[in-house]
C-alpha cells in the first residue's frame, strides 16, 4: 500500500498483489496486475476501488498529467471524473 496522492479534496493510495512465488510466468504475470488503486473522496466521503484495464488507463492519465506538471487543482479536477463512479461510503475505524 502506497499513498500516492493527498490533498484537501482527494487520496490516491496504489495497493500491489505481489505474485506468488510458485505460480508459472503467465499467471505470476496476471496475479502482479491484480493491484489497484484506492480513490477518496473527502469531502463527499465516498470512494471507489479500481483494478484491472480500469486501473491501467488510470496509470497512464496519471502519468501523461504529472508529465505536464500540474497543480494540485488540475490534479483533483482529474480525480473529480471519478467522483460518479464512487458508491462506496468512506468508513474510518
Amino acid at each position: 500500500m502506497h499513498m500516492l496522492y493527498n490533498s484537501e479534496n482527494f487520496a490516491v493510495v496504489r495497493f500491489d498483489v505481489p505474485a506468488d512465488a510458485s505460480a508459472q510466468a503467465a499467471e505470476a504475470a496476471q496475479a502482479a496486475s491484480r493491484g489497484g488503486y484506492e480513490i477518496v473522496d473527502k469531502s463527499a466521503r465516498k470512494e471507489i476501488y479500481i483494478q484491472g484495464a480500469l486501473a491501467e488507463n488510470f496509470r497512464t492519465e496519471v502519468q501523461a498529467l504529472i508529465d505536464g506538471s500540474p497543480t494540485e487543482e488540475a490534479f483533483d479536477d482529474f480525480l473529480g471524473r471519478y467522483t460518479s463512479l464512487m458508491q462506496q461510503p468512506l468508513v474510518l475505524h
